[in-house]
């Protein structure tokens, strides 16, 4: 659908009675993945060849690749590759993740789509993951760097952790979270993040790097972090002196973006799992970059971007060092 002008007043959105208009059954939804992933046909995703047998006789694999002789599906090769839930269900919950800007909750998704907690939880992820992307393109800036900490209040943690953490002689501010970096790009109003283990000068600044093109100008607050590249064109606010803006100096456009994610925590999930902290982070990232495009335009970009991706149960709740944490 073409955009009227790069503004955010005229985008389009989609009413839930067009929603189901667009989407009244399994087949439906199944032709408009099929226009999104196969804009030109069926090719095979195993080798790409365009030469497809289709029907088969397989139950669920509805093609076949002459060429490579393998069978598979419009799943196949995707997100949803493995996935039992319908065409319809997996459209329904991309719309729900792309028109809640401070996420959906796996129990709404559970309710709303009359499917288990479980699968909704799973489904979410995948979701969360086509939203955000590949790997974001440098930035030329001006560019935003900030940073942020993502986790509960002491006041509202269990005693034993509190404990814990008081015996560890942990202070309060940061201690116990954890931490988020992040970059805007005020030229294109892209925007990039990932969890830190570190926030020390060299991991900051590595990541910096990492998405700022040389030469670009670069504003942060005056953490001493950020101190020390001079091959950007830096400038610092100093917030310790209550000093937000001076110019064009600021990180406000970063710090819109932390506030959205934590209203999501606060709001929406409750917590965060540090496990899958990341998900959480490129979802909020994903949904930001797309944000003045139509609804269904936004719709369409998270359905090509399942394509090349795969996020199997197992590997979510796989032990990789990480708590868990609850499940939202």
């Amino acid at each position: 659908m073409a955009r009227k002008g790069p503004g955010k007043a005229d985008r389009e959105g989609i009413s839930l009675t067009k929603l189901m208009r667009m989407f009244p059954d399994d087949a439906a939804a199944q032709a408009w993945f099929e226009k999104q992933i196969w804009p030109e046909g069926p090719h095979c995703p195993h080798c790409g060849s365009v030469h497809i047998q289709h029907p088969t006789k397989h139950r669920s694999m509805t093609h076949r690749c002459r060429d490579c002789r393998k069978d598979f599906s419009l799943k196949t090769g995707t997100l949803m590759q493995g996935s039992k839930l319908g065409y319809q269900t997996w459209a329904v919950a991309i719309y729900l993740a792309m028109t809640g800007l401070k996420g959906v909750s796996s129990m709404k998704l559970h309710r709303d789509l009359e499917i288990t907690q479980k699968s909704a939880w799973h489904l979410a992820h995948r979701i969360r993951k086509a939203i955000a992307g590949g790997e974001a393109p440098m930035f030329t800036g001006p560019a935003e760097a900030d940073e942020t900490y993502i986790g509960g209040k002491r006041a509202n943690m269990s005693n034993a952790k509190r404990k814990a953490l008081a015996e560890a002689g942990a202070g309060r501010g940061a201690v116990g979270k954890a931490a988020v970096a992040g970059v805007k790009d005020r030229a294109t109003n892209r925007v990039a993040a990932r969890r830190m283990e570190e926030t020390d000068a060299s991991a900051l600044q590595s990541f910096v790097r990492e998405h700022v093109e040389p030469g670009a100008t670069l504003y942060t607050d005056e953490a001493k972090a950020y101190a020390g590249m001079p091959e950007y064109d830096h400038e610092a606010v100093k917030h310790s002196a209550k000093e937000f803006v001076r110019g064009m100096v600021s990180t406000n456009g970063m710090e819109a973006l932390w506030s959205m994610f934590k209203r999501g925590y606060v709001g929406t999930y409750h917590k965060f799992s540090e496990k899958h902290l990341d998900l959480y982070v490129g979802e909020f990232c994903g949904r930001h970059n797309i944000r003045a495009a139509d609804t269904e335009d936004q719709m369409a970009i998270v359905a090509r971007q399942t394509v090349g991706r795969r996020l199997r149960y197992a590997d979510l709740i796989a032990d990789n060092g990480l708590p868990s944490g609850a499940r939202s």
